[in-house]
């Protein structure tokens, strides 16, 4: 099985007026700077509901 990827390295790639989109090191997936900030947000809720 394939782990999706936790984007442990991104580059900002382009900017356009008030978003950023970045690029993951890895596995060179492209998204906008909001979903990263909620990917982990919602990461730590996980391990937090975990604990």
């Amino acid at each position: 099985m394939n782990t999706p990827c936790k984007h442990p390295k991104v580059r900002v790639v382009a900017r356009e007026e008030d978003t950023e989109f970045v690029e993951c090191q890895e596995c060179g997936e492209v998204f906008d700077s909001n979903e990263f900030r909620d990917m982990a947000i919602e990461e730590t809720a996980d391990k937090d509901e975990e604990g």
